[in-house]
């Protein structure tokens, strides 16, 4: 009798050792995904919810077999809020320990430095991976860099994230303001570094750019800078064509061939190097440039000087059959 209930416990010792061997075992087992999957977790999700989303992505087999050993193999952890990416086959481990990191997909939107605000909108709006309705933000108020976001995220968060690094940028460098800049607000920073944005692509000429409209400003001439011209007839965007002789012409708030100090506004939303440039900009005595060929410009003190260096622009151009 006494071998009998020897031969029972080591029976059930024996069993208990095969389940909970599998029930381990199960837990670290290659996964039933033969791909990535990208899963959602949506923000208050609690495990059991969690657990039905990746057992509807093919990522678990059972929701129910995952909860359970979750809470006895996972750790105290708590699992995060968003999107993640499952590689295929992980285990349910490997799945847990993802979800409790809280690593999320990295989806990027990235406005270029000098882009205008009709075309930040027109980015925004055409991301399928965000929601809701945006107005065209305000000219000048976005700061140009990659912004990180997640899918299905309003795009009004988005917006919003952009517009406060603008003004936190200009937060930052505006104390730092040089006595000889001609800027006096904040917001005439930001048309300035506009134009200065558009009129070259280099960084290595942004305090020169602004050496020279800033100069031009303090002997009050006209800035004449083209994009100036462009703005009211595009809203920025590229004009396709050249300027015509009466868009040169033509007399608003934004033509600085027509008028004298800065325009109205910005003309684009730039970056915050061509901010610091324009409240630092370079002490020199130029007062004229134009492009070089070579994707950058060449600088005059004199008119005179500049007209040869506008001819020799025009050869260039014409050798290149574009005049």
């Amino acid at each position: 009798m006494r071998k009998l209930g020897y031969a029972i416990v080591a029976l059930a010792a024996l069993v208990l050792m095969i389940v909970g061997g599998n029930f381990v075992y199960g837990w670290n087992a290659k996964g039933p995904s033969e791909r990535d999957v990208t899963v959602v977790i949506k923000p208050g999700s609690s495990l059991p919810l969690a657990a039905r989303s990746l057992e509807a992505g093919g990522v678990v087999k059972s929701a129910d077999a995952f909860v359970t050993r979750a809470k006895i193999l996972g750790g105290s952890t708590t699992i995060k809020a968003g999107e993640f990416l499952i590689p295929a086959g992980a285990s349910n481990a490997d799945v847990m320990s993802i979800l409790q990191g809280g690593k999320t997909v990295q989806r990027l939107v990235t406005i270029p430095e000098g882009m205008p605000s009709i075309m930040v909108f027109e980015r925004l709006m055409a991301n399928d991976q965000l929601t809701g309705e945006i107005t065209v933000p305000a000219e000048g108020s976005v700061m140009p860099n990659s912004y990180a976001f997640e899918k299905g995220e309003p795009r009004a968060d988005v917006l919003k994230r952009m517009q406060a690094a603008m003004t936190q940028a200009v937060g930052e460098l505006w104390p730092d303001k040089a006595p000889h800049a001609v800027v006096k607000t904040p917001q005439e920073a930001i048309i300035l570094a506009s134009i200065v944005e558009k009129e070259t692509a280099k960084k290595s000429e942004l305090r020169k750019v602004a050496g020279v409209y800033s100069n031009r400003l303090t002997k009050g001439m006209m800035l004449q800078a083209d994009p100036t011209i462009i703005y009211p007839i595009t809203k920025g965007k590229p004009l396709g064509r050249r300027i015509r002789q009466s868009e040169i012409q033509a007399v608003n708030d934004y033509n600085t061939y027509s008028m004298t100090g800065l325009p109205k506004g910005p003309i684009a939303n730039p970056s915050k190097a061509a901010i610091a440039a324009v409240l630092n900009p370079e002490k020199t005595s130029a007062l004229y440039f134009v492009a070089d060929g070579k994707g950058g410009h060449v600088f005059a003190d004199t008119l005179e000087e500049h007209n040869k260096n506008v001819e020799a622009w025009y050869a260039i151009r014409r050798e290149r059959g574009e005049m």
